[in-house]
């Protein structure tokens, strides 16, 4: 029996907001609810499913409820989910009724034999499952209709590591900015935008999708760790700047290792994250602050 910890991000960008209280405030409110997971005996993988719920109820961060709009002025969501003890993952793409695609994400892992489930079809699964549907207008927040001609990437996500030494991780956003409609990024692909496995470590990505997608980054972290014996530090580092980097890619990652450490690099001004071990507080950084 370990103790367990959480890490929470939500999204790198490239401005600091004037006031970021509000912002470290949600990422607190996310740790503490999957450390609540752990105080009920939950796995990681639960205490994964509920920091990203509150991120995706919280319209500050692209994802579910303060998604941004595409190319055509609407929201389209995706996110995955995986669990480092048997590598099950699930994951959802192109949701746009789906008041957290998290959730949808992990009943298509616990529910199927799918990995990622797409457009009306996942939204049928989720309307049959008892999810909780939202009209698509619920999603279009002021604050990303005023800044639709603006450009910014950001998701949202989190690892842990449960008293069992189980890892999980999740990651769930709103896309990229005035994209085409039907783009996927890499939030809900396994191996891109997620990845855990139990002795190796967690991962939860943001940033420049396409870069991450074609670095394959979440599992070269996994990879660099596994057969480089990197740190994790060393691991999410090297990712970061050896493989997204050269393909003009910028963005950050959360990690943990099997002993609860935890990576948090990003090439970005500024990335939203937070940390939480055992029963010690909540805590939150922006910038470049230590």
């Amino acid at each position: 029996m370990g103790e367990p910890a959480i890490a929470v991000h939500g999204g790198a960008g490239g401005r600091r907001p004037e006031d970021d209280r509000p912002h470290r405030e949600a990422l607190a409110r996310a740790l503490e609810a999957g450390a609540a997971e752990f105080g009920a005996g939950g796995r990681a993988v639960s205490a994964v499913q509920a920091a990203v719920r509150l991120l995706e109820d919280c319209p500050l961060f692209n994802a579910g409820r303060g998604s941004v709009l595409h190319r055509d002025g609407a929201v389209e969501m995706d996110a995955g989910i995986m669990c480092g003890r048997d590598r099950q993952a699930g994951a959802v793409a192109g949701v746009t009724q789906v008041r957290n695609p998290i959730a949808l994400a992990a009943a298509v892992m616990e529910r199927t034999d799918h990995v990622l489930m797409a457009g009306a079809a996942a939204e049928r699964l989720a309307q049959d499952w008892g999810l909780r549907l939202e009209d698509p207008e619920w999603f279009v927040t002021d604050r990303q209709r005023e800044r639709w001609e603006a450009a910014a990437p950001g998701t949202v996500g989190a690892v842990a590591l449960d008293a069992d030494g189980h890892l999980a991780a999740g990651t769930s956003t709103g896309g990229l900015r005035g994209r085409l409609p039907g783009r996927v990024g890499d939030s809900p692909l396994v191996g891109a935008g997620v990845y855990a496995e139990d002795g190796v470590c967690a991962v939860s990505a943001t940033g420049d999708g396409e870069h991450l997608i074609r670095a394959v980054a979440a599992h070269e972290v996994a990879a660099l760790v596994r057969h480089r014996n990197l740190t994790l530090s060393e691991a999410a580092e090297a990712v970061l700047e050896r493989r997204v980097r050269p393909l003009g890619g910028h963005g950050g990652l959360i990690a943990m290792s099997p002993t609860g450490e935890v990576a948090m690099p990003f090439t970005t001004p500024v990335m939203y994250r937070g940390r939480l071990r055992g029963g010690g507080p909540a805590n939150t950084q922006v910038g470049r602050e230590r």
